[in-house]
């Protein structure tokens, strides 16, 4: 391929990611979802204007390093230590229910695998896929129903982060159970070394840039190092951990989310992830997307797994909330309020196609998903918001 075909690519996926973009905007649903319809549409699937190369791929894994990076910047470690145990037990709950509904789901089309073999540990993913909570989507409706200060509506961000965290874990686990060299005690034993190593070195790093961040604010040099240091916790949690690289970049975000310039940093990866590497991200989720070998099976697999998804979502963190003393209600609210799913679940499944345990047909299970909970969500939490009109906010 010859290197001048790699910016006619780009322009078209900036272009074809912006447009659609604006009008999933215009119909009430992420901007995500349009770069992902972008990406199917000048795909080979369709368009054909744009075929997947080793570049896009590169391209796409830097991208989805700086979204969990900025993903671990935006953590509010206060908010997160404030909810407690309560969050906590509803994340939990609302990551082990998706996980073992989405793994019977799978083994329910193809058969109950023996475990540790390939089809168990594949089962066991599109669990994991499950698992993560996109928020921004439920945030923005509670904020227009002015609920996001109350308990329910606190609760849910702080819950949302755990989720997210838990997901993580949960995904280098199982990435590092699938390769046949491995054995259970050497995964959980790096796991283990790798977070006791990025406490105490992320301890070390956090003190020298809230030094530097006191000494230089809002100076370019603190986000050069920033990015540095995200590629560097990338590099180290694959290379020497055997860790999915995003889990690196997403503590290094964390790494860093407590120093005063945290927000500043966020915003200036966010010019480059933004304009180039985002798109490109999504769009390539779109282009590895394969509609032309959508099966009747696959897609009946489709509509199961958006269903299992989202039940499984309000059960385990609705069921929790309601054990640590939430009425029925709220619990409700809480349950439907971390069904959404984004950007993780993304990531999450473009790992999985990378390292084999995901096919490029299921990305439509994928897809649909995102957008099913990106439009229910806001429109049932208004519901149930309705029906308590006259309940004061701080009683929510």
């Amino acid at each position: 391929m010859e290197t001048y075909y790699i910016f006619k690519d780009l322009a078209i996926i900036i272009i074809f990611a912006k447009l659609c973009g604006i009008l999933a905007r215009k119909c009430k649903a992420p901007q995500v979802v349009g770069e992902i319809i972008a990406g199917l549409l000048i795909g080979p699937s369709v368009l054909g204007l744009v075929q997947q190369s080793d570049f896009l791929t590169r391209m796409a894994e830097i991208g989805v390093v700086l979204l969990m990076f900025s993903a671990g910047l935006e953590t509010n470690l206060k908010e997160l230590m404030k909810t407690g145990p309560v969050a906590l037990l509803i994340a939990c709950s609302g990551v082990f229910v998706p996980l073992l509904g989405g793994s019977l789901l799978y083994m329910g089309f193809y058969g109950v695998a023996p475990w540790g073999s390939e089809e168990f540990y594949k089962a066991v993913f599109i669990g994991v896929i499950m698992t993560a909570t996109s928020v921004s989507i439920t945030v923005q409706s509670l904020k227009e129903m002015g609920k996001l200060q109350g308990k329910v509506g606190t609760t849910i961000l702080s819950a949302a982060i755990i989720d997210d965290v838990i997901g993580i874990i949960v995904l280098t686990f199982v990435i590092g159970f699938k390769n046949p060299d491995s054995n259970p005690g050497s995964v959980v034993f790096s796991t283990v070394l790798f977070f006791i190593m990025a406490l105490v070195v992320g301890f070390i790093v956090y003190k020298v840039f809230k030094k530097l961040d006191e000494r230089y604010p809002h100076t370019q040099r603190i986000p050069i190092l920033g990015l540095a240091l995200c590629f560097f916790f990338a590099y180290a949690a694959e290379r020497y951990f055997g860790i999915a690289d995003i889990t690196g970049a997403y503590v290094a975000g964390i790494v860093l989310c407590s120093i005063q310039d945290s927000s500043y940093i966020d915003r200036k990866m966010e010019v480059s992830s933004y304009i180039i590497f985002g798109p490109v991200f999504f769009a390539s989720i779109g282009l590895k997307t394969s509609i032309d070998n959508v099966s009747m099976g696959i897609l009946l697999f489709s509509i199961g797994f958006v269903l299992v998804a989202l039940i499984t979502k309000i059960i385990g963190c609705g069921l929790m909330a309601r054990i640590c003393r939430f009425g029925f209600q709220d619990s409700l609210k809480i349950g439907v309020g971390m069904m959404t799913r984004g950007e993780v679940a993304l990531i999450v499944a473009q790992k999985g196609l990378s390292v084999g345990l995901l096919t490029a047909e299921y990305f439509t299970a994928v897809i649909l998903l995102i957008i099913v909970s990106s439009i229910s969500t806001p429109i049932i939490l208004k519901l149930l918001y309705a029906k308590d009109k006259s309940v004061p906010q701080n009683a929510s």
